[in-house]
């Protein structure tokens, strides 16, 4: 990445290239993680290829995966996406092909759920999955449930948290072997690393808990796992929740902390999302909310960092991308409704990215054509 700075003229467009490492973007909007709850023992389907495919059409940047759980029993629900056998590589390679043939960047989110894991879809109401129904026990920093209606997780012993730092190693390799171009370890939202960032869940008193240190130490083993599985060439990157919503839990400050920890490991971007380690967080729910988080992280640890939440309008992420505030964004709710929102985007902002041919009877005059 070139050297982050806040000079107006020299800031970026939204639909200006961006580097990392070996790896150069066209543009700088992504396709944020959604999970889609459309599998069955956590092998991609043709929902998949044409889910994450239509925003590769759509001129997305990068398109991730879902959330990918590297263990079977890290999955959020049993309809989720896994990457913790070789047998799931396959046809996550099939999907891979289809976005790199559109010039979108193949991302994988490395995952798992910790004591939020064996629960239901979410059109399904919010609770656990017996075993007799295909759920299991989930893991956890401690024996308490994320809700009364969630499952009670086994407590990690440090063997066992060995074990989950080998599988996500495994799983960046097996990623690899399917083609992807990024890898990125989620830590946000209540799943397992951020249980053991957050000292609302975290209150062990072994190595991996009580201090910062501590509990940051399973997430530096995780990234430094992935790291050394992935290519020199290729960049990783961490999804954080950089606050609780909660006084006493993990914060801005210490998520600036964390950041500059990962930057010496190695990480190319932090993703910087908010809330999920516990029920009840009261959130200022707006438009661009968590934008200042990506905007301090960016500036206080000098890391390139992706803004996400509640980004709408072609206008408000220039904005974001041009004063400096982030380095890209990440659209979710968007990219849902509107899958070719970056080919709109850049219609509305005065700039011609390429459209796939097929497509080019309903493109703006003069629009360039996307090879093959």
């Amino acid at each position: 990445m070139a050297p982050l700075g806040h000079d107006e003229a020299r800031m970026p467009h939204l639909f200006d290239p961006i580097v990392f490492r070996g790896l150069t973007l066209p543009h700088r909007i992504f396709v944020s993680p959604m999970c889609q709850y459309s599998c069955v023992d956590g092998f991609a389907t043709d929902w998949h290829l044409v889910h994450l495919g239509s925003r590769a059409v759509g001129g997305a940047a990068l398109v991730c995966t879902e959330a990918t759980a590297v263990t079977a029993e890290g999955r959020i629900s049993p309809a989720d996406l896994g990457i913790y056998s070789d047998r799931h590589v396959d046809a996550l390679a099939r999907i891979v092909r289809f976005i790199q043939s559109q010039r979108s960047v193949a991302a994988i989110q490395l995952a798992h759920a910790g004591r939020k894991g064996s629960t239901a879809r979410p059109w399904e109401g919010l609770r656990g999955v017996p075993p007799e129904d295909g759920g299991w026990r989930p893991v956890g920093p401690t024996e308490t449930p994320f809700a009364p209606d969630y499952p009670v997780p086994s407590v990690l012993s440090p063997a066992d948290i060995a074990g989950i730092v080998d599988a996500f190693g495994a799983a960046a390799r097996r990623a690899l072997a399917a083609g992807f171009d990024v890898a990125e370890v989620h830590a946000a939202h209540g799943y397992l690393i951020h249980e053991f960032l957050s000292p609302l869940s975290n209150t062990r008193r072994d190595e991996y808990g009580g201090s910062f240190d501590h509990r940051i130490r399973l997430c530096l083993e995780i990234v430094g796992a992935v790291r050394a599985a992935w290519p020199e060439r290729l960049p990783v990157f961490v999804r954080i929740s950089a606050t609780d919503w909660i006084e006493g839990g993990w914060d801005a400050d210490q998520s600036v902390a964390l950041a500059i920890r990962l930057k010496e490991m190695g990480v190319d971007l932090v993703d910087c999302s908010s809330g999920g380690a516990v029920p009840g967080a009261s959130i200022p729910v707006a438009s661009g909310y968590q934008v200042p988080f990506a905007e301090r992280i960016r500036r206080e640890a000098g890391i390139a960092t992706g803004a996400v939440g509640l980004i709408t309008s072609p206008e408000q992420a220039n904005e974001i991308v041009a004063s400096g505030r982030a380095d890209c964004v990440l659209l979710a709710r968007e990219m849902l409704r509107d899958p070719y929102w970056p080919l709109h985007a850049a219609q509305a902002l005065g700039r011609s990215i390429a459209w796939p041919v097929q497509y080019l009877r309903g493109a703006p005059a003069d629009t360039p054509p996307r090879s093959r």
